[in-house]
């Protein structure tokens, strides 16, 4: 029987041996050569009194050319998590690709903001917040515009030079005045958190050509983007989303405006001077899916129009590769009309996320209770414009004045 038995077991191995070399013999040994891997960085970010340390991790893969650099980060506010995924997925995909493929640099940081990931407030994950001074982790950053008190000489020292030779001693100008940023970070007197954790992320984004910055709703939304009004509106259909809001108003404070606005200034400043220059840098804040949910679809969209966006860029050059494009409908943010509970209660028969309504229709209940000896009550709420239903609070219970849906009303 033994004997049997180690007959069989070493002809067992001998096979399997036999399919593993038949299957390495298929292999391309150059594509093994010359496939990407990224170069993984671990970024320290803050200590707590405890010795404990919050640090980021860094992918970055590098193509044969350095000819262009993205930067690409997620998690930003804790509960927003899809893009987690999203950059999990193209780690793995950008490292399937040979070298060739990829002309420039891909930066990649997923879960951005350790800190208000790990923010609880009972089963509910928020970090929407810092909750050391109360400040919106995507209301902080840096504008240069804000402190660029001398554009119009830069202009006039640059006015004939070529684009991509403004580009650079623009973008040289802006390192500059952030390295005090540094500068102050280090002296005795130091800064605050929020100034610190912003140098890090500006520091990596700075000089990328496109930076995308991957959010959630905080509720129940469609997925869609934020775009820069101008030139970037024609890259804005090769994300293969439906619709976008156009941000025709911008104050610099979040991580995509920080990024864009001085180089909007720039060409804008250069169009008075009589000359019009087109600047290769975009930003863009793609909100995929809800919050505290990784939606498998808005994973896919994610993913598919990310790659998509960087193949029209130049960025990846994939065999055989079919570019789409899709018609998106932007919108301002006057557009989209936030809904607010008009009393105490249970939220009932509320329109689902998509829906098509017209002026009158009704739109949600509320169930609303007393203390004053009364029977229940339904409110019902109706819609003030045509549109169709863009966004809903995750919470059916609410206080007066709580958020309870956004209705977008496109032209």
């Amino acid at each position: 029987m033994k004997g049997l038995f180690y007959g069989s077991f070493f002809a067992s191995v001998l096979s399997t041996f036999d399919a593993i070399l038949k299957n390495l013999l298929m292999i391309n040994p150059f594509s093994i050569l010359f496939s990407m891997k990224p170069t993984i960085e671990t970024l320290n970010l803050f200590k707590l009194a405890s010795g404990d340390e919050f640090s980021l991790q860094l992918y970055q893969f590098v193509g044969q050319k350095r000819v262009k650099k993205v930067y690409i980060q997620s998690n930003l506010h804790g509960s927003e998590i899809v893009g987690n995924a999203v950059i999990s997925q193209l780690i793995d995909s950008l490292s399937n690709l040979k070298k060739g493929q990829l002309d420039g640099e891909i930066l990649l940081l997923p879960v951005c903001n350790p800190l208000g990931t790990n923010q609880r407030n009972h089963f509910f994950s928020s970090g929407r917040y810092n909750s050391y001074d109360g400040k919106d982790w995507n209301r902080i950053f840096w504008d240069y515009e804000k402190f660029c008190r001398d554009l119009d000489r830069f202009i006039e020292d640059n006015l004939k030079f070529d684009s991509l030779t403004i580009q650079e001693n623009f973008l040289q100008k802006q390192k500059a005045a952030f390295q005090q940023q540094l500068e102050k970070i280090n002296c005795p007197s130091s800064a605050p958190l929020f100034e610190q954790y912003r140098y890090q992320l500006q520091s990596l984004s700075m000089d990328a050509n496109y930076v995308i910055d991957i959010h959630s709703s905080s509720n129940k939304c469609i997925d869609y983007l934020f775009c820069f009004p101008g030139e970037q509106q024609k890259s804005a259909k090769y994300f293969n989303i439906n619709y976008g809001v156009l941000m025709d108003t911008y104050d610099g404070d979040a991580f995509d405006e920080a990024f864009m606005k001085p180089w909007l200034a720039l060409e804008k400043r250069f169009e008075t001077m009589g000359r019009k220059i087109k600047v290769d840098r975009e930003s863009w804040t793609l909100e995929l899916g809800s919050g505290m949910e990784m939606q498998p679809q808005s994973v896919a969209i994610g993913v598919a129009g990310i790659k998509n966006y960087l193949v029209n860029k130049g960025v990846l050059n994939l065999d055989g590769y079919k570019l789409q494009k899709t018609e998106i409908t932007l919108v301002s943010r006057q557009q989209i009309k936030n809904y607010y509970a008009p009393t105490g209660g249970m939220i009932q028969n509320r329109l689902s996320l998509e829906t098509f309504v017209k002026k009158g229709d009704k739109i949600y209940e509320i169930l609303t209770f007393n203390k004053l000896g009364k029977l229940p009550e339904i409110i019902d709420i109706y819609s003030e414009n045509d549109g169709f239903i863009f966004d809903v609070s995750s919470n059916y219970s609410v206080n007066q004045g709580d958020y309870v849906l956004a209705l977008c009303s496109p032209d």
